[in-house]
């Protein structure tokens, strides 16, 4: 289902889990290549020490990366999310936020090894940084791509 980025950023800044964790996806470029999703530190996603819960950090950009490659990619694909892992790196207690990027590499790679309908699982990363770009936590993603049944050779 295609919907415009302007679509994708409302509905992602009003669903209920984003609201609860404090999460704002303040920027889609129209290309679908890149994201800024942004988290402030406040009474309800704070942890036990006084800085962000690592759950919050870790939805702060968890469905980004696969909405885009969905947009960039078409209804020929299937992409999903596999797998994920988070390292902290250091707390932090003010607003943190996160820059996604789609390159055409990452395209190019995707297209080539699901050209004979391969599978093909690659891995990303994720950087979170406070507004100092001090390193807060590392998100790895490993998505899924593969083209659709009716679609492959």
């Amino acid at each position: 289902m295609y919907v415009s980025p302007k679509k994708l950023k409302f509905l992602l800044n009003f669903y209920p889990p984003y609201i609860g964790a404090g999460v704002k996806l303040r920027h889609i470029r129209e290309d679908w290549r890149y994201a800024q999703v942004s988290m402030k530190l406040r009474w309800f996603n704070r942890n036990a020490v006084g800085s962000h819960f690592g759950g919050s950090l870790y939805s702060m950009v968890d469905p980004q990366l696969m909405l885009m490659f969905m947009q960039i990619l078409g209804r020929d694909y299937i992409v999903w999310d596999k797998s994920a892992s988070i390292e902290f790196i250091q707390p932090a207690k003010s607003e943190v936020f996160a820059d996604i990027h789609i390159d055409d590499a990452m395209i190019d790679a995707i297209l080539h090894n699901t050209a004979a309908g391969e599978k093909y699982l690659p891995e990303f990363e994720i950087d979170i940084k406070d507004a100092d770009k001090n390193l807060i936590a590392k998100v790895t993603k490993v998505l899924y791509f593969r083209k659709k049944p009716r679609h492959r050779k």
